[in-house]
């Protein structure tokens, strides 16, 4: 597990003092997993904000990407006036964001303006229910996400103003795992590594993907609060830096439906609460006979857990697939899974046990990379918790194409069907309580509801002329 690389607070307190620092961006994310908030200079941070937050208007958890306010919350709307929630530091996140001169960010928890408590349907608070679940059962969460993007030599701007049609990747070719078409994208891509190692969000690598400039950065792992707070930086910085540059990136599911989506692949394991003890590694556990216990190097814990994931997947689906856009990935022969199914190293299914030793976890290939990660790996955390409270039991792998598979369970094929398989999960409430499963259902029907209130460009091209 990486060490954690942020300022300490008497740290960035002197950085202002000095004039180092005249800025600090108090963020937190919103439904869409953006990071969100109020930039303040740095005397009026000391002064006023370092003790007492800032009050931020809580719709800014209850309305769509647009910004539109989305009726039928229960936590805030119109009738309830729309108040203000506030935004407090948490003082383990503090980063310099080296490509914004003179600026610190720090990430925020959000609470009750007048309790002072936590609000549980904000998305961090989510995840910390989560961990906080595990913690109770005496494990660990430690998570690391692989996410992927395209990079566009169109601007911003540009691409705005083309309807984000013809827009030219980086690359004219797939450029997976290429190294010299990856050093042309280099002075962009290696921006962001150095960008994201300067402000506290440790690197293991990147590498070109399997599409026309796409392109996959890799995070080092750590607890799971921490890692989505990563990935939201992340995610921010690469589309900061690109802009910079003139150029743009886009972490859309399935920008177009002819070349590969992006993903992001979810790893998962428990550890010892003290975080020593991997506990995924079955390699020492056998039976009454002195023969292993299983066969595949798995804990009775990591069966039992990745029995859970595999059993809620279809009901945890909006988790992980949050957008109209996101069910267009799930293609036969696309890199991203159809069905559910769990295999050793078989990157044709929903679940990858890979790993050896301490290193042994699953990899979840669901999520696409529109998934906010603070959703994604609470229901990761969620599923594999419930495997284990109830001792589920895993079937065996599957070996062979998932994508040809007839027996095991399909990802829902789209938004409506994975609103309506949330909706009717008992599992759901029981993990996540009645109030977060009402806001995440509101969520989803949103989004359903602002997409049947336009008229597509595939429809114009079908019907305008030929009916």
């Amino acid at each position: 597990m990486s060490a954690r690389v942020h300022v300490t607070r008497e740290e960035l307190e002197r950085k202002i003092r000095g004039g180092e620092i005249d800025t600090v961006v108090m963020a937190f994310p919103d439904l869409q997993g953006r990071l969100v908030g109020k930039r303040t200079s740095g005397r009026f941070f000391l002064d006023h904000v370092a003790d007492d937050g800032t009050e931020n208007c809580d719709y800014l958890i209850a309305c769509d990407m647009d910004n539109n306010p989305v009726p039928g919350y229960r936590f805030t709307s119109y009738e309830q006036g729309y108040g203000d929630m506030l935004a407090v530091p948490d003082w383990d996140t503090i980063r310099m964001i080296p490509w914004v001169p003179q600026t610190a960010m720090i990430m925020c928890d959000l609470l009750d303006v007048d309790t002072r408590e936590l609000i549980e349907v904000a998305p961090r608070t989510v995840l910390r229910r989560q961990v906080e679940a595990a913690e109770a059962l005496g494990f660990l969460p430690m998570v690391a996400s692989e996410i992927e993007f395209y990079l566009f030599k169109d601007t911003y701007d540009e691409a705005h103003d083309k309807g984000y049609r013809d827009l030219k990747p980086h690359s004219p070719w797939l450029e997976d795992y290429h190294v010299l078409q990856t050093t042309k994208d280099e002075y962009i891509i290696g921006q962001i590594r150095r960008g994201l190692e300067a402000a506290g969000v440790p690197v293991e690598f990147s590498k070109g993907e399997a599409g026309r400039g796409q392109h996959e950065i890799n995070l080092d792992y750590t607890t799971a609060v921490e890692m989505a707070d990563r990935n939201a930086v992340y995610k921010n910085s690469a589309k900061e830096i690109a802009a910079l540059n003139g150029r743009s990136i886009s972490f859309m599911a399935k920008y177009d439906f002819n070349d590969t989506g992006s993903s992001c692949h979810i790893h998962s394991s428990l550890w010892s609460l003290d975080g020593k003890t991997a506990l995924f590694d079955g390699h020492d556990e056998h039976d009454q006979s002195g023969a292993p216990a299983d066969n595949h190097g798995m804990s009775k814990l990591f069966r039992h857990y990745l029995a859970g994931l595999v059993a809620t997947s279809q009901e945890f689906a909006l988790l992980w697939a949050p957008t109209i856009n996101s069910y267009k990935r799930f293609q036969p022969g696309s890199w991203a899974p159809t069905g559910i199914g769990w295999g050793i190293d078989n990157r044709t299914l929903g679940y990858r046990l890979v790993g050896h030793g301490k290193g042994t976890r699953v990899e979840c290939r669901v999520p696409g990379s529109d998934a906010n990660s603070y959703f994604a790996f609470a229901g990761t955390l969620a599923g594999g918790l419930y495997g284990i409270r109830n001792e589920l039991e895993l079937g065996e792998p599957f070996s062979g194409n998932g994508y040809q598979a007839a027996d095991i369970p399909r990802i829902p094929w789209n938004i409506r069907d994975a609103i309506d398989l949330w909706e009717n999960s008992t599992i759901a409430r029981e993990c996540f309580g009645d109030d977060v499963h009402h806001h995440i259902l509101t969520m989803a029907k949103g989004e359903w509801l602002a997409f049947n209130q336009t008229v597509t460009d595939w429809e114009l091209r079908r019907y305008w002329e030929r009916v």
